[in-house]
């Protein structure tokens, strides 16, 4: 049973978007937002998660890096968007599957673009491995450990530190 629900609400424009509404949680779990990026699984604190848009072709920025797809207005807010496949090394097609996950970073808003999202999940501490001391595409930095559920593997991402970073060039 879980203490997240996700609650779909349509937009002014039409367009669909899931808010991230948390319940009560217990002191020692942590919840994720679980989501695809080619064949791996992420997770991402649920709590950075403020709502889930279908993808919609952002507004270019000139000059931009190519992982930055532009901008959207969100209710009157730019929100500037990433695509998280381009930053973790892969490739997507934009379907009826990718989405955006609008996330609160460090009081700013920013979205990022993952190939699907697939549920919320609570982890114990019991349940959350430490991250792997290897080379990979992705800094290890921000892998903040491996859950397990079953037999599903997840990486665990440290979302506001990836975002915060220079290298995602987004926040100052």
């Amino acid at each position: 049973m879980s203490s997240t629900e996700l609650v779909a609400q349509t937009s002014a424009s039409s367009s669909h978007a899931l808010q991230v509404q948390t319940s009560r949680v217990l002191p020692d779990a942590n919840q994720f937002l679980t989501f695809r990026v080619g064949a791996e699984e992420y997770g991402m604190d649920i709590l950075r998660v403020q709502e889930i848009r279908s993808y919609e072709q952002p507004t270019r920025i000139a000059n931009a890096p190519e992982f930055v797809k532009g901008v959207v207005n969100l209710r009157g807010v730019i929100v500037p968007v990433v695509d998280l496949r381009l930053r973790l090394g892969q490739s997507g097609e934009y379907n009826e599957f990718t989405v955006v996950v609008v996330l609160n970073v460090l009081g700013r808003v920013v979205g990022v673009v993952v190939d699907s999202v697939s549920d919320v999940l609570e982890l114990s501490a019991e349940e959350i491995k430490p991250r792997p001391e290897i080379a990979a595409a992705m800094d290890s930095r921000f892998i903040t450990g491996l859950g397990k559920v079953g037999e599903r593997m997840l990486i665990l991402l440290d979302i506001e530190g990836m975002v915060a970073s220079p290298e995602f060039g987004l926040v100052n």
